[in-house]
């Protein structure tokens, strides 16, 4: 894993993902961003497993800026290997085979997003949305 004070710090050679930018990665907070490389490679694998893009909402959150959304004190995000993705324009049931396919382990479910994780196995919310 690796730290930058702000997402424009990222060398170029260091980012791997192509259909993400550090930008997006970063907590909305600051601006910080923590790469927790397994995480994006997952990202990266569902991206390209559904052939259409993928917007992640939230992903890394600084402590601070995590607190101020009301996240969960240990939430995945302060350790940068959760991500919300809009369910916008895509099939619900899709994106969940896809995340899961891709490796991902931890899913919350929202009636606007998608919230997927390499925690515990583990899922919460309203998983109505998947029927």
């Amino acid at each position: 894993m690796s730290f930058f004070q702000h997402w424009s710090l990222v060398p170029n050679a260091l980012w791997h993902w192509p259909d993400f930018t550090p930008r997006e990665i970063a907590s909305r907070g600051d601006g910080s961003l923590l790469i927790a490389p397994a995480a994006l490679d997952r990202l990266q694998a569902l991206r390209e497993a559904l052939r259409r893009p993928v917007i992640v909402t939230s992903a890394y959150r600084d402590p601070v800026h995590n607190a101020r959304v009301g996240g969960a004190p240990l939430s995945r995000h302060k350790s940068g290997d959760a991500f919300d993705l809009s369910l916008r324009g895509h099939d619900r049931a899709a994106l969940l085979e896809a995340a899961r396919a891709s490796g991902f382990t931890g899913f919350g479910f929202y009636s606007t997003f998608l919230h997927v994780d390499c925690g515990p196995t583990r899922e919460w919310g309203d998983k109505r949305w998947t029927s």
